[in-house]
């Protein structure tokens, strides 16, 4: 195989690729959060809450995807393993199924908490001068806040 040579040490690469693991991981467990919440929503606000969600779940399919596809482009093997994203997210899984409202105060939570993961990833990239993760992270850091927010608009 042929030395990667992208203009980014090793050093620097590892570190940017070990913050984009726990962004797959996090990204990866709330795409199952809302999964599982489109599958399992009832009440008053099924149809818009159903639909809201499949928006978000089939949006962080392609996200996982880039994500992983970073994680590999920068020479490191992207997790893939429901132990590993387990390990690695700070996002916990839910037990039982809540009730609507509870599900968007947890997918809330969720988002602002991947927020959170893209803001220490972007400060590698940076760090590295690594333009490529800064900038795929930036748009994540994005998605998630605007989702964050509308979330936040359905709990008052």
């Amino acid at each position: 195989m042929s030395k990667i040579d992208i203009g980014i040490d090793k050093q620097d690469r590892t570190k940017v690729a070990e913050a984009l693991k726990h962004l797959l991981a996090d990204s990866y467990t709330l795409y199952l959060q809302t999964h599982n919440f489109h599958w399992n929503v009832s009440g008053p606000q099924f149809r818009d809450l159903h639909l809201m969600f499949e928006e978000h779940y089939t949006e962080l399919a392609t996200a996982v995807d880039e994500i992983a596809e970073r994680i590999r482009t920068l020479d490191v093997a992207a997790p893939g393993t429901y132990k590993a994203f387990a390990e690695l997210s700070s996002i916990k899984e839910v037990e039982g199924v809540p009730d609507a409202k509870e599900m968007v105060k947890i997918l809330n939570d969720s988002h602002e908490r991947v927020v959170k993961t893209c803001r220490q990833a972007l400060k590698l990239a940076e760090e590295a001068e690594d333009e490529s993760t800064a900038a795929l992270v930036g748009d994540r850091m994005t998605i998630h806040e605007k989702t964050a927010w509308m979330l936040r608009m359905m709990q008052e």
